[in-house]
């Protein structure tokens, strides 16, 4: 019986020293940091939709051709690469007057949605009055939208700003618990935004000519990350 105890208190204080440093072990301070970027956008997107309204279908296909191709011209013309430049939709459907009485087909309306990259955003709006005159009376300008061509490097800098906001967090907690910063043992990117388009108004200046304008979009990186303390 006497062997029994002993054997049996001593597993209780292995397994309690095991239980204990594996406690240790668990000693951790976990913050999040958020790290933002300012940029003013280097690129600009371009929407724009070409329509015809004729009797037939075939007459609105045909008579839709040249003035898209002048649009189309005027793009290449202006620094847009064929690359850059992509056909979003082509629609032919008829055209109907809806009244109390019933509809009225009145024609078929060909349309033709362009997106145009400008990469170098301060000739925006020299792009914008180009293809207005060639599209004339048969061209919408659908939206002017800067955007950030190349997010990478400004990502960069916001991902070191929120690992650098986590860390000062990480100080904070560590000198108030009185204790001191280990390795960090877990980092995850939780959140990562990249500026989408934005609409922006085409103003018109004394000269006449369009201007865009930039504005700045902001590039966001969160983290969490934990560190072991002791």
């Amino acid at each position: 019986m006497r062997k029994r105890i002993v054997l049996t208190v001593m597993s209780a204080l292995v397994l309690a020293g095991i239980t204990t440093s594996a406690q240790a072990a668990d000693r951790y301070v976990t913050v999040s940091g958020t790290g933002t970027v300012h940029v003013t956008p280097d690129a600009v997107r371009i929407d724009v939709t070409t329509s015809v309204l004729a009797q037939s279908s075939s007459a609105a296909q045909s008579q839709l051709a040249p003035i898209s191709a002048a649009v189309r011209a005027s793009f290449l013309a202006h620094g847009i690469t064929a690359a850059n430049l992509s056909t979003r939709t082509l629609n032919n459907y008829p055209q109907y007057n809806y009244t109390d009485t019933g509809s009225v087909l009145v024609g078929y309306k060909a349309t033709q949605s362009f997106e145009a990259i400008v990469t170098k955003a301060a000739t925006a709006g020299a792009v914008v009055d180009a293809v207005v005159a060639a599209g004339g009376n048969n061209m919408t300008v659908d939206a002017v939208s800067p955007f950030i061509l190349n997010p990478s490097a400004s990502t960069e800098s916001a991902r070191a700003n929120s690992v650098k906001s986590a860390k000062a967090k990480a100080l904070s907690y560590a000198k108030l618990l009185g204790v001191s910063l280990g390795s960090v043992t877990y980092l995850e990117e939780s959140n990562a935004s990249f500026p989408t388009p934005v609409v922006m108004a085409m103003a018109k200046s004394d000269a006449g000519a369009t201007t865009v304008d930039l504005g700045q979009q902001d590039v966001t990186v969160s983290v969490n990350v934990r560190w072991a303390i002791k």
